[in-house]
């Protein structure tokens, strides 16, 4: 059985919404990511579905803009990212190690 993940911090509707569209804006930048990609089909869907990702990513800031959150607490947001696996997410976005030529 794997380990127990910890809970998600608290966080408002809109910073819930924000954390959930950044991660997809992410997942969508991984496929697309020409140094890891495999075919081109495959990273013109993501690009497509990117334009729609980053609207609701938009959105998501609008609506936290608009009740008045004009912060935004990095630390708890980290958290939560962490938490929903970001930083296996965030690393496809980066170019893989180097082969031994």
């Amino acid at each position: 059985m794997p380990p127990e993940l910890p809970p998600l911090p608290a966080l408002t509707r809109a910073e819930g919404e924000l954390v959930d569209r950044y991660l997809e804006v992410l997942d969508l930048l991984g496929r697309i990511n020409p140094a890891r990609g495999r075919n081109t089909y495959g990273g013109l869907r993501a690009a497509q579905a990117l334009v729609v990702a980053a609207t609701g990513l938009r959105d998501a800031l609008t609506v936290m803009f608009e009740r008045g959150e004009r912060e935004v607490y990095a630390g708890t947001m980290a958290r939560a990212m962490r938490v929903l696996d970001g930083e296996r997410r965030a690393a496809r976005l980066m170019l893989p190690p180097s082969s031994a030529s």
